[in-house]
């Protein structure tokens, strides 16, 4: 009789449980319009650009409206103002400024009756000695992976981020490091990307930028939501930007240099 009255109380809760069952609509947070800004100031003497969009759902296609009309400008620690001009539209552009190691720059856009801003102070160059290129530890057949070296400066913090093109196709993979564990040493790294298949005699060309410790943490919080990133990534989410009031992007002062080369 105990058996029995045992059974009869599983089967009720299967049954309870079965009969609970309901389908779940997940309403996804789909918030649309916000502003987005991309600004950039290098060591190069060159045009200069700082672009303006709004984002788009998730589930759109990667065409970001751009955001005209804003007045856009730059001002350095030394009193230097820089006008940014309108063309094409949402990208905002100076014709030959040069950012100055050691200098802060202040960004200041008006849109919309509302004035964002931003700071960001331009590293030391750090020389980007060479790139190699090896067997894939992770590919199939000849596939390739490129490596850059360069020597850390001792006695500072420093921040980099790379960017990688293949036969001028920028990959989409984020490379973030810092002098963590390197300060002051010969640094060897490798750019491990997964988006683009290197081969040999591709053409690659790496760009190096030295960063300050707020864009790195952007970037870095982007590579590490990346499914190669560290851990196998993390849930997405909008990285900590610099600019104020918060909204989605970054600005950022940086040196920059290139090497491009024939993957043997």
């Amino acid at each position: 009789m105990k058996n029995y009255i045992l059974y009869a109380l599983f089967s009720l809760l299967a049954f309870a449980t079965a009969s609970c069952k309901r389908d779940i609509n997940l309403k996804l947070n789909n918030n649309t319009g916000l502003l987005v800004i991309e600004g950039n100031i290098t060591n190069i003497r060159e045009p200069q650009y700082i672009k303006l969009s709004e984002n788009v759902p998730f589930t759109s296609s990667n065409t970001y409206p751009p955001v005209t009309g804003a007045t856009v400008t730059v001002t350095d620690n030394t009193g230097n103002v820089y006008h940014f001009n309108e063309g094409p539209a949402g990208t905002y552009t100076i014709i030959n400024m040069e950012g100055i190691s050691g200098n802060t720059y202040t960004m200041n856009v008006l849109t919309n009756g509302k004035n964002y801003t931003a700071v960001s102070t331009m590293p030391d160059v750090v020389n980007l000695d060479s790139i190699t290129s090896a067997g894939s530890q992770f590919g199939k057949g000849n596939q390739r992976q490129i490596s850059v070296h360069y020597l850390d400066p001792p006695g500072e913090a420093n921040q980099y981020r790379f960017i990688v093109y293949v036969n001028s196709v920028q990959v989409d993979d984020i490379f973030a490091t810092n002098d963590q564990f390197t300060n002051g040493r010969n640094v060897d790294y490798t750019l491990y990307e997964n988006k683009i298949d290197i081969y040999p005699a591709d053409t690659v060309t790496v760009e190096m930028q030295s960063i300050d410790k707020n864009i790195y943490t952007y970037w870095f919080s982007l590579l590490q939501q990346q499914p190669n990133g560290p851990g196998g990534g993390v849930t997405p989410s909008n990285p900590p930007t610099n600019i104020t009031p918060v909204t989605l992007g970054y600005f950022s002062a940086h040196t920059t240099q290139r090497i491009t080369f024939e993957v043997k």
